[in-house]
């Protein structure tokens, strides 16, 4: 067995650390939907004529369903890697992944080569935000470690603002992809300084580490990956394609780049308050009352949001920014409590499956979204339709978790 040995943590190196995985995950956040707020002109290029709502939808609903199965794939295979080869490596591998493939958008000739690098985007980004969450859950003193990492889950939705920044200041998309050379080089940088968990060090140098699942696991496996995988359907089968919605609402003929971006950026503030409030919330109301009041929140404003709206006015951007502060919240509420279920010996692969098996039925369910345009009369009815997902959500809280029960 390979002999690790953990850097002594100091407060300098775990703040220096915590810049990097923070920066990463901003910049993951950025990756994510930065190619959401520019569908509606890439496509058209990468198609080489005027693109209809049918093939808008069809070729759209391809380049999301890749991120969101790289996004699974990276969170499943990324947590396994992280459990036998270490956290710190295992980050900045992962930052370098989603980097590089934001790079190769920059050069791609045509769509089917656009979804290849968002499915790597995606694997990238997948195993950022699981990794860099366990990584610093084990070298940071309990103490501040809750506050820590709930700074750390914000910085996802800055990344978003950023998205938004950059659409509504019209930078052409290729020239916004170069972005993937500041993660680059952040992983490279990570691959030098970052201090491996003394934890997982530790566990490595037993001649024989328990493996087994026991029986509490497995329960709060089952009902991670039920409530985490029905909020992710609604959340990516709205969220991704709100900026697309607010373009249809537009007259024919307006570029929308500044309404696009705005909602983007509204998107993220929202995202920002709601995973900051939560903490409080849950310390307030308890975990069980707070997730019902967020999944209710999601439902009752996307519904708001998408059935009172035929034409686009800035109605629109108050209303978005509502249901953002319940997505928002819904983020942080559920990727605070997960990693710390599960123990040192299973806590990147648990937590892996815990956020990303649903991801496949996300991809799989953001796919249909435009035969659901053509067959429901727009991009609203359909993205309300989405939107129900965060009712079974609430009826799995309701039905599954009870105050004190280890399920969640």
């Amino acid at each position: 067995m390979e002999t690790i040995v953990a850097k002594p943590e100091t407060l300098q190196a775990n703040w220096f650390a915590f810049g990097l995985c923070s920066l990463s995950y901003l910049l993951g956040g950025t990756a994510s939907t930065l190619m959401a707020t520019f569908l509606p002109v890439a496509i058209p290029e990468l198609l080489g004529q005027s693109a209809s709502a049918t093939q808008l939808g069809d070729v759209g609903a391809y380049i999301n369903a890749a991120f969101l199965y790289g996004w699974m794939a990276g969170g499943l295979l990324f947590g396994l890697i992280g459990d036998r080869l270490g956290r710190a490596r295992a980050v900045a591998f992962v930052t370098f992944l989603y980097g590089a493939a934001m790079l190769c958008t920059v050069f791609a000739p045509n769509w089917p080569v656009l979804l290849f690098c968002r499915f790597l985007t995606g694997a990238g980004v997948g195993g950022v935000l699981l990794l860099t969450t366990v990584y610093l859950s084990e070298i940071w003193p309990e103490k501040s470690r809750a506050v820590v990492l709930g700074i750390l889950a914000v910085m996802f939705p800055v990344g978003i603002v950023a998205t938004g920044g950059l659409n509504a200041g019209l930078v052409p998309w290729r020239q916004a992809f170069w972005l993937g050379l500041i993660p680059v080089l952040v992983a490279l940088l990570m691959l030098v300084r970052l201090p491996e968990s003394a934890h997982w060090a530790r566990l490595r140098q037993q001649p024989n580490p328990e493996k087994s699942w026991t029986r509490t696991d497995r329960t709060n496996l089952l009902t991670g990956v039920l409530v985490f995988g029905a909020v992710l359907i609604g959340l990516w089968g709205t969220f991704s394609w709100i900026p697309t919605w607010v373009q249809s609402l537009l007259p024919a003929g307006q570029t929308g780049g500044r309404e696009r971006g705005l909602t983007m950026m509204l998107l993220g503030m929202g995202g920002i308050v709601g995973g900051l409030l939560s903490g409080a919330l849950i310390g307030r109301l308890g975990s069980r009352t707070t997730l019902l009041l967020t999944f209710a929140g999601c439902a009752g404003g996307c519904a708001l949001l998408f059935l009172s709206n035929r034409q686009f006015s800035p109605v629109i951007y108050a209303e978005t920014a509502f249901v953002a502060l319940f997505f928002g919240i819904s983020q942080g509420a559920l990727s605070s409590i997960i990693p710390a279920l599960f123990s040192v010996r299973i806590r990147a692969t648990a937590a892996g499956i815990s956020f990303n098996i649903g991801r496949f039925f996300t991809a799989t369910a953001v796919f249909f979204v435009g035969m659901m345009v053509a067959g429901l009369g727009g991009f609203g009815n359909a993205l309300l339709v989405f939107s129900l997902a965060f009712l079974v959500a609430w009826l799995a809280v309701f039905i599954r978790y009870k105050p004190g029960s280890p399920s969640l």
